[in-house]
């Protein structure tokens, strides 16, 4: 009975469609719970309408739906434009991901912007602090004038320079040395210019490799009333000053560095045509040791040698000599000019020499002007003094003014007529300028004499004989 009974009562629940002819629990199978159900389908739809479901709508006011409080954020915020606008498709979970990785723009104060305006000059920010510094430049402009003189301060201390070193700093270096502890046998100012140069070119020859020193050369130089070119290479220049300077060890009563090759000549192309000659194979970087060691020696003995007195030695160059002083300046000058043939040949970037050093060079080549002039008037290579007054030996005759520019410049008064005489500024009928290097490559003969003197005032012919005396200094 109470089977039946739970059956009656399941039965008239609702659920079948025959027990209920009038239709109130509606069709078969709906359970009986149609009207209830359509009125809260009907709800739904309205709050959506509403606003309802959707994140920060009245649902989620009140906590329904998302399981939030009031005050609580949305989970993934949505953009605001999707739900103003209420168009548009929303955003994918890749794009939230990605706008998520963006990090925010760095927000620094004034004063911490303005210490890093000196990092930023240099390049040393952070991208962040790079970008926060340029966005605040454009609102600052007193931060913006800083910048600026920051950036051009900056640019002072990039300046490209070139790859050699400044020709004066050895002998800086060496001063600073010296003034705090002084040798006890000092290099004689006139044996200086030698010595620096010597070991300017021993450092170019230490940066060029082994194949460069078979690189060719072309030594020039300027003979009688044209140019001469002799080609060798690097190692051969390097020969060739070697058995030139060793006339100067000679003079001084050191060993002669071609030993028995001496006796092909005492000039120096013949002592270096002798050596070129009789080597078994050419001259390769083997050749710079006992280069070096001989410059060594030569300054450490002219440090023992007085230049003066009756005692003084002379250096023979075969059809002429020269006081020893003069002679080391002679062969610091060859040095510089011939190693800048070699660095013309290997690319290597080489400066002129100190100009102290490059003034009395210049000194030394207008002292031997006069006596080359009249040498090569003998031979019929300059101006006859026929119809002219002759200078008297001491007494002041026609002379040319020879101005150098340059640090290394000066003006020299050189007596025309007679290299006994005196020149002189009231017998003064030529003058000539002349930058300082320009005018050492003409006495190297690597400069025609047509093409040297910048300006050239007053006697046309005494001008051209000064010009080619200079060039005609040059040898090989």
């Amino acid at each position: 009975m109470n089977d039946a009974g739970s059956a009656d009562r399941f039965d008239h629940g609702g659920f079948d469609g025959e027990d209920d002819p009038d239709g109130k629990n509606g069709p078969a199978g709906t359970g009986g719970f149609d009207d209830k159900n359509d009125k809260r389908d009907e709800q739904h739809k309205s709050e959506q309408q509403e606003g309802y479901g959707i994140p920060g709508g009245p649902a989620n006011d009140k906590g329904n739906d998302t399981g939030q409080g009031p005050d609580q954020p949305p989970r993934i915020p949505m953009p605001r434009a999707s739900v103003e606008d209420g168009g548009g498709p929303l955003p994918t979970l890749e794009d939230l991901a990605e706008a998520a990785a963006q990090p925010a723009p760095l927000v620094l104060e004034h004063r911490v912007l303005k210490s890093l305006l000196g990092a930023w000059a240099l390049a040393a920010c952070s991208p962040d602090e790079t970008a926060a510094v340029e966005e605040h430049l454009g609102d600052c402009g007193s931060c913006a004038d800083e910048a600026l003189r920051l950036r051009e301060a900056v640019g002072l201390l990039h300046q490209p320079e070139s790859l050699d070193l400044d020709p004066g700093l050895r002998t800086r270096v060496l001063d600073g040395c010296l003034d705090r502890r002084p040798p006890r046998i000092p290099v004689p100012g006139w044996a200086a210019p030698y010595d620096a140069e010597a070991a300017r070119l021993d450092a170019l020859l230490q940066d060029i490799g082994d194949a460069e020193w078979h690189r060719p050369v072309r030594l020039r130089w300027f003979e009688d009333e044209g140019p001469m070119t002799r080609r060798t290479t690097v190692a051969g220049v390097i020969a060739h000053l070697l058995s030139v300077d060793g006339l100067v060890a000679v003079a001084l009563g050191l060993g002669d560095p071609l030993g028995d090759l001496a006796a092909a000549g005492p000039t120096p192309r013949a002592r270096t045509e002798a050596y070129w000659r009789t080597s078994h194979f050419p001259p390769n970087r083997s050749v710079r040791s006992p280069w070096r060691e001989q410059t060594h020696d030569l300054v450490r003995t002219v440090s023992f040698t007085s230049d003066s007195g009756p005692a003084r030695p002379a250096v023979s160059y075969g059809d002429f000599e020269l006081p020893l002083r003069d002679a080391m300046l002679d062969r610091a000058f060859e040095c510089w000019v011939h190693a800048e043939d070699i660095a013309e040949a290997v690319d290597y970037p080489y400066e002129p020499p100190a100009p102290r050093h490059m003034h009395r060079m210049i000194d030394l080549a207008a002292r031997v002007l006069p006596a080359t002039l009249a040498q090569r008037r003998r031979t019929g290579l300059a101006t006859p003094a026929h119809g002219r007054h002759l200078g008297v030996a001491g007494e002041p005759g026609r002379s040319l003014r020879l101005e150098i520019e340059g640090l290394g410049g000066g003006e020299w008064l050189i007596p025309l007529d007679s290299p006994a005489a005196v020149g002189s500024a009231e017998h003064e009928v030529a003058h000539i300028a002349l930058d300082d290097v320009e005018f050492c490559r003409l006495t190297a003969g690597h400069v025609p004499p047509a093409e040297a003197a910048a300006g050239q005032v007053g006697d046309r012919e005494a001008i051209k004989d000064v010009l080619f005396a200079a060039a005609s200094l040059s040898r090989m």
